[in-house]
């Protein structure tokens, strides 16, 4: 993902945004230059592919995507038997699961997040703590609410359902010991001292198999994507000169366009074709959780230099010097405290509820806390109140409901 390059559009749409007046011209469908310039960044054909992750070599491999779809619909990867990827990133809800908290084995801490187009985040979670999606979908299999399992069985699994497949992409499984059965660090006390029982040599291969586990379901993740909304069909045939172009939005829709990307300052953060600049803000929304959980980027930060699954790991394929996110990333300042990642707003419409613990419930809401700016309970509010109408608000709402499109894997669709 080229950061740089979507942090200097966020700052070109955010300052085109600043210079637009909010009242309509004569007709609604007439935009300006400026206007037109902003739109233009908007349309999903601009997006790029997703980029390689150098740090995953088998990411591309048919054989691994294989392999990583049967292991995210595969619930003997969870404490229970009962909890899969799929169980919180549901194919048939946007790859998430309409709550407000995760629930797997356990009752989770934070929302979850939709997985299409999740290649072209340079951090992931809503802290930001992982820098790959890899290193990503390792983080749940080991989390005691998510999938509760642990490091040792998640090898033996593979060894006994999986090793063909495995094999061919990483080479030999490793010999593991008869005993214990289960151990990981981040296990149930037991597990956390079979663990350190292992020889350091052990722990390594069986901590690669975990890495080579992520590393698979990421090849098959990165195979999901948005497909055109009605947005994105307005915004062709608007830029082709196509008189219809008109019909594809309402009017209330398009007004709520426009103060999308004037008035309303949300193209400041909700910007480009998967409208979110991928970075970390305050919004001031309620706190949930203790303080580590509501300190955001601040703690998220910390956790990602310490995780050995980053790109400058033992278990990455990049070399250490060329992990760029990581050498330049920024791990002070206030505005790290209290912040979170900006979601991106595909089919927005179609996953309440909101925020990063569901905090509200609908886009009413949403729009209503934006509108009001109210001070932050941790940090800093990166807000300022919009002075916006109800009918304002309504006419972006209106909008929002545009952005809807169908969820692509491969060439195939699932209804969104």
């Amino acid at each position: 993902m080229n950061c740089s390059r979507w942090i200097a559009l966020a700052l070109t749409a955010a300052t085109l945004a600043a210079g637009l007046a909010f009242a309509l011209p004569a007709s609604d469908a007439a935009w300006s230059s400026q206007e037109r310039a902003i739109l233009a960044t908007l349309q999903l054909s601009r997006l790029p592919a997703v980029p390689n992750d150098p740090s995953n070599r088998v990411e591309a491999e048919p054989a691994a995507i294989a392999l990583g779809k049967r292991l995210f619909f595969d619930q003997r990867l969870s404490s229970n038997g009962a909890v899969s990827c799929a169980s919180c990133h549901d194919p048939g809800k946007q790859f998430q699961d309409g709550r407000a908290l995760a629930q797997g084995v356990a009752t989770g801490m934070r929302r979850t997040m939709p997985v299409p187009f999740a290649g072209h985040a340079p951090f992931l979670f809503w802290d930001g703590r992982k820098d790959s999606l890899w290193a990503q979908a390792v983080g749940p299999l080991e989390d005691p609410a998510e999938h509760g399992s642990n490091r040792l069985a998640l090898a033996r699994l593979m060894q006994r359902h999986y090793r063909q497949e495995y094999e061919v992409l990483f080479g030999a499984l490793p010999v593991l010991p008869p005993l214990p059965a289960d151990a990981g660090p981040f296990g149930t006390p037991a597990q956390q001292q079979a663990w350190l029982t292992l020889p350091e040599a052990t722990r390594l291969q069986v901590s690669g198999v975990l890495a080579n586990i992520g590393k698979a379901i990421a090849a098959y993740e990165k195979t999901l994507r948005y497909g055109e909304s009605r947005l994105d069909r307005y915004l062709a045939a608007l830029a082709a000169g196509d008189p219809a172009a008109g019909q594809l939005l309402t009017t209330d829709e398009m007004r709520g366009l426009r103060i999308f990307i004037g008035a309303g300052r949300c193209v400041t953060c909700h910007n480009g074709p998967l409208l979110t600049d991928q970075q970390f803000h305050n919004t001031g929304i309620a706190p949930h959780g203790p303080a580590a959980q509501a300190a955001g980027r601040r703690n998220g930060v910390p956790r990602l230099r310490q995780d050995e699954f980053n790109c400058q790991g033992p278990h990455s394929d990049r070399p250490a010097d060329q992990c760029t996110e990581l050498l330049f990333l920024a791990e002070d300042g206030p505005l790290l405290e209290g912040a979170f990642k900006t979601p991106g707003l595909r089919n927005v419409a179609l996953r309440a509820p909101y925020m990063h613990a569901g905090q509200l419930a609908t886009l009413d809401e949403v729009i209503e806390h934006y509108r009001k700016a109210a001070p932050a309970r941790v940090g800093r509010s990166e807000l300022r109140p919009v002075a916006l109408s109800s009918d304002q608000m309504r006419y972006l709402a209106a909008f929002l409901h545009t952005l809807s499109g169908p969820v692509l894997e491969g060439e195939h669709s699932t209804k969104p």
